[in-house]
């Protein structure tokens, strides 16, 4: 498996998959790494047409596909991975579904001991945040930006991807302090440019 670095652009709950499926496109030109999907409204005919849809982009474009809470999902399109939220199923029981191989992130949100939780049942990758305001997601609590260091220095080794309302002005203290993946939804998927928005972003890590 490559190295989960750079960016990581996460689907909007965007119904129009033709849409969804073209910008998704331009965002892997201009250097996205990894690609969740998440659609938070879709019924179950939807999100596995648009499941499939993107796994076969992602699979042209050599990147991770990545789907979000639907672990059944997960393995009936034999997908590289899930990522589950505190209120999902528990990071050791999606571990003991999808077995040893397949990509598991957690959201550990600003908890430190959501991260050593992670890790230890079992995460390939924990995220954190969010760090600013979202206009896609909404958030409990601010994570301090300082965490980042914290994390890294504590967990070197693993994976860490930075979530919530993330430009590329405000990502450079992330990168700087040693984030594997900076997570993006908005500043991507809205930009009237998704290629150069995702560039921007890539450009980070080479």
């Amino acid at each position: 498996m490559k190295p989960l670095r750079g960016l990581y652009i996460v689907t909007p709950n965007w119904d129009d998959t033709a849409k969804l499926l073209d910008v998704t496109e331009k965002a892997l030109k201009g250097g996205a790494t990894i690609v969740q999907y998440r659609h938070k409204t879709a019924g179950p005919e939807q999100r596995r047409k648009q499941a499939t849809a993107l796994q076969a982009l992602c699979k042209r474009y050599d990147v991770p596909f990545i789907i979000n809470d639907h672990v059944d999902l997960c393995l009936e399109l034999d997908a590289d991975g899930i990522h589950v939220g505190e209120t999902d199923e528990s990071v050791a029981a999606v571990r003991a579904r999808i077995g040893p191989d397949k990509i598991l992130g957690a959201s550990c949100y600003g908890e430190m001991d959501l991260v050593q939780s992670a890790i230890n049942n079992g995460a390939t990758y924990i995220a954190l945040g969010g760090f600013y305001p979202s206009v896609t997601k909404s958030y409990d609590l601010a994570t301090p930006l300082d965490m980042i260091g914290k994390v890294k220095k504590k967990w070197p080794d693993m994976p860490s991807c930075a979530i919530g309302g993330i430009t590329p002005e405000n990502a450079i203290p992330m990168v700087e302090q040693g984030i594997d993946m900076i997570s993006v939804i908005s500043h991507v998927y809205l930009s009237n440019d998704p290629e150069k928005a995702a560039r921007d972003f890539a450009d980070m890590y080479r």
